[in-house]
């Protein structure tokens, strides 16, 4: 693999290709666009289910025309914030975060520290054994460098017995670049 053409977002895509099964249970916790949605509704196949959050209806209205565009029924969109993930889905194979604002939205609502690091407590509670949660955290300009710095300490404190986190970052990169993170549940 080469690393000069990747970016987090392509990064994650690819650890969903490798991880995700026909059949899983997934959460997009985050589904802006919808694009992670599609993907990962394609991913889990007809028999798998994809539940997809976000806080904003215009996130909610522009997932649903992509997957209605694309014929996608596999889908539960929920007009909620992730940080009550635990109140729709009681068990996930696997929990998508992308940390920061919609694209091309309105960059005052973003993801904040408190909920996001209550989310990603949340989706490990119901994550399975050798499930996986994972992070593209989007950070920079007024609002980023508070939430990156939380969700870093957050996840250098899990304990390594319970999960395995790697952290993936373009270190000579210019302006910012989104950091990629996973989270394994380690099997016991």
């Amino acid at each position: 693999m080469h690393y000069y053409d990747k970016n987090a977002l392509k990064l994650s895509h690819a650890h969903f290709k490798e991880h995700i099964r026909e059949g899983a249970t997934v959460i997009d916790a985050t589904a802006g666009r919808g694009r992670d949605t599609l993907l990962l509704s394609t991913l889990v196949g007809r028999d798998g289910k994809v539940f997809a959050f976000d806080i904003q209806e215009e996130a909610i209205r522009s997932s649903r025309e992509l997957l209605a565009a694309h014929d996608r029924e596999n889908v539960t969109l929920i007009l909620d914030s992730h940080h009550k993930l635990c109140d729709y889905v009681k068990e996930a194979d696997a929990v998508v975060f992308n940390f920061g604002f919609l694209p091309g939205g309105d960059h005052s609502v973003f993801s904040r520290p408190d909920t996001s690091i209550r989310a990603i407590r949340a989706a490990l509670s119901i994550l399975k054994a050798d499930g996986f949660v994972s992070l593209c955290i989007y950070y920079g300009g007024d609002t980023g460098f508070e939430e990156r710095d939380a969700l870093l300490a957050f996840l250098s404190g899990l304990d390594q017995k319970q999960y395995t986190v790697m952290l993936q970052s373009f270190y000579n990169r210019k302006n910012c670049p989104p950091l990629f993170a996973v989270i394994e549940k380690n099997k016991r």
